[in-house]
């Protein structure tokens, strides 16, 4: 099965459908991939971790088909402190030596999603020395909206959380929602 999720995730989508918001796409990953996402929620794909790749298509479905089936809402985002623990773990395991730059970049996914400024530290070293110059810029700038607000304020709303009058303006901005 994970191996399924790499190549649905590597070869039979686009690229651009990975950051794109399409309710059709969404829709997809959750009829096809639905229960898949309840295990993983559940910690039952612990056999997946076996190896590096069996680590990095738990992630995507943590990471990746959390935002797509939860969109706009707070589940798109509770998978992101189980994803990082694991994202973690295989770095630290050595998995990135296993994989290539675009699985390396989706494997380090969850510490850009992170709203600690610590763990954007590691990150920003991470995506420098691992990952494709491209990934790395799209952490400096996720980094710069940690380090200024805390938090991404993109997500305030669908959190529930309250905006600040800086928070406010900044979401003006073009791009700033990610």
């Amino acid at each position: 099965m994970p191996q399924q999720i790499l190549d649905f995730w590597f070869a039979e989508i686009k690229p651009s459908q990975w950051w794109a918001k399409d309710a059709d796409f969404d829709q997809f990953i959750a009829s096809r991939f639905g229960d898949v996402l309840q295990q993983a929620k559940q910690g039952e794909l612990y056999r997946w971790r076996s190896d590096a790749q069996g680590r990095l298509a738990e992630i995507i479905v943590l990471d990746q088909f959390s935002r797509n089936v939860y969109r706009d809402t707070a589940a798109a985002f509770a998978q992101d402190p189980m994803a990082l623990a694991l994202a973690q773990e295989a770095v630290a395991g050595g998995a990135l030596s296993q994989l290539n730059p675009d699985e390396r970049s989706f494997l380090l996914l969850p510490y850009m999603h992170s709203e600690s400024a610590t763990i954007h530290l590691l990150a920003e070293q991470l995506y420098k020395e691992q990952a494709p110059e491209t990934n790395y810029q799209f952490e400096l700038k996720h980094k710069a909206i940690i380090d200024r607000f805390g938090r991404y304020p993109h997500r305030n709303a669908i959190l529930g959380r309250q905006s600040t009058a800086e928070e406010l303006e900044f979401l003006k901005q073009p791009g700033s929602g990610f």
